[in-house]
């Protein structure tokens, strides 16, 4: 006598946007224009080194130790 025992397991769904919504809120977002408030460069200092942040002509930023 064989008996298949069969387990159904329910899985907890959370929809993507309630994940979404999370991750997001866990990172703050600055506008660039806050950043650099007129200015075209800005110094980071991170751990005791400085880090420069630049704008270029074409409107890309470039980080540099």
């Amino acid at each position: 006598m064989s008996q298949t025992i069969r387990r159904e397991t329910q899985v907890e769904k959370t929809p993507v946007s309630s994940i979404t919504k999370s991750v997001a809120s866990a990172v703050t977002r600055i506008k660039s224009q806050d950043l650099f408030k007129q200015m075209r460069e800005l110094e980071i200092d991170h751990g005791g080194r400085i880090y420069k942040l630049r704008l270029t002509q074409l409107n890309k930023l470039i980080l540099t130790a």
